[in-house]
C-alpha cells in the first residue's frame, strides 16, 4: 500500500509549477489534471489570483502547509492551489466568487467542505486533523456531505428527493448570478446538515440537462422546493441568506398541514365549527372568546356590521383568505360582529366597518389598510408569517 501511495504522490509532484508569490511546495492544478488528481487522494485547495492581497500574505503559510503534508506517505493529503485568472472554467465549475477561497476535498467531489475558519498554520492544521479524523472506514458508506451542499447529478436527483423536503439550485457554472448566489447557498445547506427531513442541493444543468429540462428550466439560478417527490413552488423572493431561510421555514411548517384533508369539496358557506374542526373556516369571535382567540400566533380579525355594504362584498373574498391561510398553522382567520359585541369593537378603536387588524400572541400589530383583493390580503399575510418566523430563528 506504501508503495501505491508514494508512486501517486510521485505524479502528482511532477505537477508543480513553481510559482514564487505562492509556494514552490505547493501543488498547482489546471482544468486538464484537477479530477485526476482528486480520483487519486484527498486535496486541501486554494483557489486564487495572482493579484490578490490576502492571496499573497496567505502564500507562505499555505506553503508551509504543503511542506508538512505532500510528502506524507501513510495519509496521502495533496495541499494544491488553482490560478483562477488562468483557471477560469475550473474555478467557474467550483463557484468561486471571492480570494482567496479554501476548498477540502475528501472523496472527489463528493463532500466538498469550504474552509472559514483562520488562515494561520496551527488554525489551518487542526482543521486537517479534524477532517481526516473524521474520515469514515466506508466511503461508499456516506450519504451527507459535511459542507451540508448535496451535488445532485441526473442518476442521483430522483432517489434523493423521493421522500422529505429539499431546496434546490439549478445553476450554469458561467452564469454571474449562480455565482453571486453560490457562497449564501453554501451557508445556507450548512444551516441544515445533518436533518434527515430537509436538505438545500444544487444541479449542474450545463452537465445534468435531463433533470433540469424536466422540470423547465429555462434560466439560471432557478430555485425550486421539492416535498416527497414532488415540485412544490419555486422560489422568487430575495437571495440574502436571512430570506432564503425564512423561505424554508415557513415550506417546512405547511408541510403536514394537509395531512388530515380529504377530497370532499369545501362547501360555499362553511358551518360554525372550531378551529381543530375545520382548518379553512372563519372563526367568529365575540365578548367571552376574544382574547383566548388572539391569545396564540398571528389572528387577522375582520371586525363588521352584517348592514354594512363594503362588509358584504368583503365577505366572500375574507373566506377565500381562511382557505388561503389554512396551509400555517401559525395564522387564524377571524371576524367579529360589532353589533353583538360592541364593547370588544370599542375596545380595538373600530369607527368604520369592516376594519381588519392583525394581532400576534395577543398584542395588536398593525391595522390593514390596502386593497381587499385577495391578493394583496394575501401579500400582507406572507410579509408578517415570515417575519414570525424570522423571529423564531
Amino acid at each position: 500500500m506504501q508503495i501505491v501511495y508514494i508512486f501517486v504522490l510521485a505524479i502528482l509532484f511532477q505537477q508543480v509549477l513553481t510559482d514564487s508569490d505562492h509556494g514552490d511546495a505547493v501543488i498547482s492544478y489546471t482544468a486538464e489534471d484537477f479530477d485526476d488528481a482528486l480520483d487519486k487522494a484527498k486535496h486541501f485547495v486554494m483557489f486564487y489570483a495572482p493579484w490578490c492581497g490576502h492571496c499573497k500574505r496567505l502564500s507562505p503559510t499555505w506553503n508551509e502547509l504543503a511542506k508538512l503534508y505532500n510528502p506524507m506517505i501513510d495519509q496521502p493529503l495533496i495541499i494544491a492551489k488553482v490560478d483562477c485568472t488562468a483557471q477560469v472554467s475550473l474555478c467557474a465549475k467550483h463557484e468561486i466568487t471571492g480570494y482567496p477561497t479554501l476548498k477540502y476535498f475528501p472523496d472527489g467531489y463528493s463532500e466538498v467542505v469550504r474552509y472559514k475558519s483562520g488562515r494561520d498554520l496551527q488554525s489551518l492544521q487542526s482543521f486537517i486533523e479534524e477532517q481526516l479524523s473524521n474520515a469514515p472506514e466506508h466511503p461508499a458508506e456516506k450519504n451527507i456531505p459535511t459542507s451540508g451542499l448535496f451535488d445532485l447529478t441526473d442518476d442521483s436527483f430522483p432517489p434523493h428527493i423521493e421522500t422529505g423536503s429539499h431546496f434546490i439550485k439549478f445553476y450554469a457554472p458561467w452564469c454571474g448570478h449562480c455565482k453571486r448566489l453560490a457562497p449564501t447557498w453554501e451557508e445556507l445547506a450548512l444551516q441544515y446538515l445533518g436533518q434527515e427531513d430537509v436538505s438545500v442541493a444544487k444541479v449542474d444543468c450545463t452537465v445534468h440537462r435531463a433533470t433540469c429540462d424536466s422540470y423547465g428550466v429555462r434560466s439560471y439560478p432557478t430555485l425550486l422546493f421539492f416535498r416527497n417527490g414532488e415540485k412544490v413552488d419555486e422560489y422568487q423572493g430575495g437571495r440574502s441568506l436571512e430570506e432564503l431561510q425564512n423561505y424554508i421555514e415557513i415550506q417546512l411548517s405547511t408541510k403536514n398541514v394537509n395531512a388530515d384533508r380529504t377530497d370532499e369539496k369545501i362547501p360555499d358557506v362553511i358551518p360554525d365549527s372550531k378551529p381543530e374542526e375545520n382548518l379553512a373556516a372563519v372563526f367568529e369571535l365575540e365578548a367571552d372568546s376574544f382574547t383566548a382567540g388572539i391569545s396564540e400566533g398571528l389572528v387577522f380579525v375582520k371586525f363588521f356590521a352584517p348592514w354594512c355594504g363594503h362588509c358584504k362584498r368583503l365577505a366572500p373574498t375574507w373566506e377565500e383568505l381562511s382557505k388561503e391561510m389554512a396551509r400555517y398553522p401559525i395564522v387564524t382567520i377571524a371576524k367579529v360582529d360589532c353589533t353583538h359585541s360592541s364593547n370588544i369593537c370599542k375596545q380595538n378603536g373600530v369607527r368604520g366597518y369592516p376594519t381588519m387588524i392583525l394581532f400576534k400572541d395577543g398584542q395588536k400589530v398593525a391595522d390593514y389598510t390596502g386593497s381587499r383583493n385577495i391578493g394583496d390580503l394575501v401579500e400582507f399575510m406572507l410579509e408578517h408569517i415570515q417575519q414570525e418566523v424570522h423571529d423564531e430563528l
